[in-house]
């Protein structure tokens, strides 16, 4: 129909020609539409799924670019700058141009263009997002899209729905959340007002948007947004004028999405509530839900993860499989992020990789033992985490894991979230503990973790796009002994350590949580090494040990969820166990009785 309406005003429905586009190496053509030329940019190979990229206001198709670039070795990826923004000409007059029924015909005569016979895989972002909800789910589109990921944007119609129960059946719960976002959608009411926002966006405000953006939504300053912001946001009050009022008023009852969807929330959104999604199954069944610890502009602040979401839904849905297949505690979190966990061969390093394997994580399974890093990998790739991979490293070698780090980002890219896990135990008194038992000990429990920080934690930051380091302390970190002294030492030091990590990196976006579990049953007492004991008392100490670790009974499997929590949370210090928590309560406030304890000696020997 759009092919046929083009050939009849007698004009082409496509010019192409090379051009000059914020999005580097990109291909560009014209598509005319309903008397708008559309600026269309392309990547990447045409014989390949095709990727089509919305943007929302007040941006440009220059927003995709970092995500783009990163698709483009792999799709065939397109973004059109919508009527009235960037490249793109407007319509006239303003008023009435920018309806929801005249975007669908843009994005057709787009895909008419660039993928005549195929089914194109939508993504969209803010009224990117809001304008594709309306493709997907209107009956004209069906087959022309095979996916679409949705993020920072609803669909009016179902955001009416979701209006509209709650003013007819309220709750407590429900009205709160009306009252939340009603609040968040403060800027809504302002661009329905006439002439303000065009005088806001085309004098001060315009001047000071790029800033904002730096300031208040770690947008980098690369830039982005391009010389049309003013034209952009002015003509893009329209889609506002045009549409909410008259959809959320009356929402068409039959917006079912004809694709598999994926949601992305990014959960510091300052314009839109996680809850207006809760009901969403009811017009998108076919749904993988994904959240990210970031604001609204995530296009230019999360490129990385988001890239990766996309490639692995398109990829799913290309095979056959649209529904994720991660299915353990927070799937929609950590589907696709790259994880590393050093100790990953046992104890509690293992229950660790393999519960981020059941998030959908890719798993890097790091131990100095390799046939025990690999047997965990191996289980982790069993649990559905096919991007699970097994390191030897010793941590304490410093050049073993500059080379590791090397290696990571070479072949897998920066990591997601570390986990510094691996650590040995030492007991005895002071004065049996030599100079090397310190040194083993503050090599493995210490530098390990620094030499981790420093290398995968430098590359978090460089990439500037957040992430997640986790340290494995442990309550003797807090909880002096008399038989620890060089262990409770080493993890007091990896506590402060993280503690100013903490503090360093948060304007970077990248949390830091100290993980200090208590009694855990794990084969570290099985390889604990006792000052001033010969062999034979050794092992009889271990044997020892290890029984009174079995009697508590605290899986490792309890600190993995622990560690998975924290990450989600962005807890500062996590204590694990009854006698961890309560070891972290008496250290903050009655420290005294926790001197008083350390005096007791152990009644091991």
């Amino acid at each position: 129909m759009h092919r046929l309406g083009a050939l009849l005003t007698g004009s082409p429905a496509t010019v192409r020609f090379a051009g000059v586009t914020g999005l580097e190496g990109a291909r560009e053509r014209r598509v005319r539409t309903d008397g708008v030329d559309l600026c269309v940019a392309e990547l990447g190979d045409p014989g390949r799924p095709t990727v089509v990229l919305v943007h929302g206001y007040p941006d440009s198709k220059e927003v995709w670019s970092e995500v783009a670039s990163r698709l483009a070795g792999r799709f065939h990826v397109v973004a059109y700058d919508v009527r009235g923004h960037g490249r793109s000409t407007a319509p006239r007059p303003l008023r009435g141009g920018f309806t929801l029924e005249k975007l669908t015909d843009d994005f057709l005569a787009v895909v008419d263009a660039v993928s005549p016979d195929r089914p194109v895989h939508l993504v969209g972002h803010d009224w990117g997002s809001v304008q594709s909800w309306e493709f997907v789910t209107a009956g004209r589109t069906e087959g022309r899209i095979a996916s679409f990921t949705s993020m920072s944007g609803p669909s009016l119609d179902h955001f009416g729905h979701w209006i509209e129960r709650r003013v007819k059946r309220p709750t407590p719960r429900r009205v709160g959340q009306l009252l939340g976002q009603g609040a968040k959608s403060w800027y809504v009411y302002l661009l329905h007002t006439p002439v303000l926002p065009e005088l806001a966006w085309r004098g001060p405000l315009g001047t000071a948007w790029p800033r904002l953006l730096a300031r208040l939504e770690k947008v980098p300053r690369d830039g982005y947004p391009t010389a049309s912001l003013r034209s952009d946001a002015a003509h893009g009050a329209w889609l506002y004028r045009d549409n909410v009022r008259r959809r959320l008023r009356s929402p068409r009852a039959d917006a079912y999405a004809h694709a598999p969807v994926q949601l992305i929330t990014p959960l510091e959104d300052a314009f839109l509530s996680e809850g207006l999604s809760e009901d969403l199954e009811r017009w998108a069944p076919r749904l993988t839900r994904r959240t990210l610890p970031a604001r609204h502009w995530v296009p230019r602040s999360r490129p990385d993860q988001l890239a990766t979401w996309i490639s692995d839904f398109v990829t799913s849905v290309e095979a056959g499989r649209p529904e994720a297949s991660a299915t353990g505690p927070y799937a929609d979190r950590f589907g696709g992020q790259l994880v590393l966990v050093t100790g990953a061969g046992s104890g509690i390093g293992r229950a660790t990789a393999l519960a981020f394997a059941e998030a959908g994580a890719r798993v890097l399974a790091v131990d100095r033992d390799a046939e025990a890093a690999a047997r965990t990998a191996g289980e982790a790739r069993r649990r559905g985490a096919e991007g699970a991979w097994a390191e030897q490293a010793d941590v304490s070698d410093e050049q073993a894991m500059e080379k590791l780090a090397e290696r990571v980002t070479t072949e897998h890219g920066v990591v997601d979230v570390l986990v510094n896990n691996a650590g040995i135990g030492l007991g005895g008194s002071f004065f049996d503990t030599t100079t090397q038992d310190w040194k083993r000990v503050l090599d493995v429990n210490l530098w390990g973790v620094i030499h981790g920080c420093r290398l995968f934690g430098k590359r978090m930051a460089e990439r500037g796009q957040g992430g997640h380091i986790v340290n494995v302390a442990s309550a003797a970190a807090f909880q002096p002994s008399r038989a620890l002294p060089a262990y409770g030492t080493s993890k007091a030091a990896v506590l402060m350590l993280s503690e100013c990590l903490r503090a360093e990196l948060a304007e970077r976006g990248i949390g830091v949580s100290a993980i200090c579990p208590g009694f855990v049953d794990t084969a570290i007492t099985s390889t604990a090494r006792f000052a001033g004991a010969d062999a034979e008392e050794e092992r009889r100490l271990r044997r020892r040990v290890a029984r009174l670790y079995g009697v508590r009974g605290y899986p490792p499997q309890r600190v993995a969820a622990a560690v998975l929590r924290a990450v989600v949370r962005d807890e500062a210090v996590v204590p694990v166990t009854v006698e961890a928590r309560t070891a972290y309560v008496l250290a903050r406030w009655m420290p005294g009785a926790l001197r008083l304890i350390a005096r007791v000696k152990p009644p091991l020997r």
